[in-house]
């Protein structure tokens, strides 16, 4: 059994124990395939354990009914629901109301303070990489304040990379010190590094002497 394997059935086992009723029958028939491969493909590579992470989480409705959630992560900065969705059940096979209470319930969990984020099961199943970036600059956005020292140049790059998806053309220095609050050398050192590893491209001014901007490189998000 290798260590993935080893954490996962730990990790839902923990859960069983501490549940009861419908919430531990829902956990035992509702942790399948779909969700096993989210923990595989896409969880475990970015965080590389369970903590905070919820299975088949349990919440209200608008209409005050209990909904089981593929997943939630909680945490003092963020509360995210995450969906695994089929093309099946939640396109091909849905009716009008089905579709209408599905967007009612997302938009009530977003008033409730949630975050709902779904997936694509072929992609969790068969492309997880681009989800894997994803998550990572979804989490980021939260939990860049409590970052490890050594992971704070990673954060900065990341978060100069999002802000270039933004703005939506290329990124000049004064961008990033207004927009990140690091001053102009800082941000000229991450601009430089994203450069090294492929991620941004510069560009000069006129005469061609001194980059001004930094233009970001077709599939610089993935892979962060």
């Amino acid at each position: 059994m290798d260590h993935f394997e080893e954490a996962h059935d730990a990790f839902i086992k923990a859960h069983l124990r501490k549940r009861k009723g419908e919430r531990k029958g829902r956990l035992a028939r509702g942790h399948r395939e779909a969700e096993k491969l989210f923990c595989r493909n896409v969880w475990w590579p970015v965080q590389g354990d369970f903590s905070g992470l919820h299975p088949e989480f349990e919440v209200l409705d608008w209409r005050g009914l209990s909904y089981y959630c593929d997943f939630a992560y909680m945490t003092p900065a963020l509360k995210l629901i995450f969906e695994i969705k089929g093309f099946g059940p939640h396109v091909r096979d849905m009716d009008r109301q089905k579709y209408c209470n599905e967007l009612n319930r997302e938009t009530f969990l977003t008033a409730m303070g949630y975050q709902v984020v779904s997936f694509a099961y072929d992609d969790v199943a068969q492309r997880p990489e681009l989800f894997i970036t994803l998550l990572r600059l979804l989490l980021g956005r939260f939990l860049a304040d409590s970052a490890a020292p050594d992971r704070l140049e990673h954060v900065a790059e990341r978060e100069i990379l999002r802000l270039t998806c933004l703005l939506a053309r290329p990124v000049r220095p004064c961008d990033v010190t207004a927009r990140l609050s690091l001053n102009h050398r800082t941000a000229i050192r991450h601009l430089e590094s994203l450069c090294r590893k492929g991620r941004l491209t510069p560009i000069t001014g006129r005469g061609g002497k001194h980059v001004v901007k930094y233009a970001m490189i077709p599939g610089a998000m993935l892979h962060l």
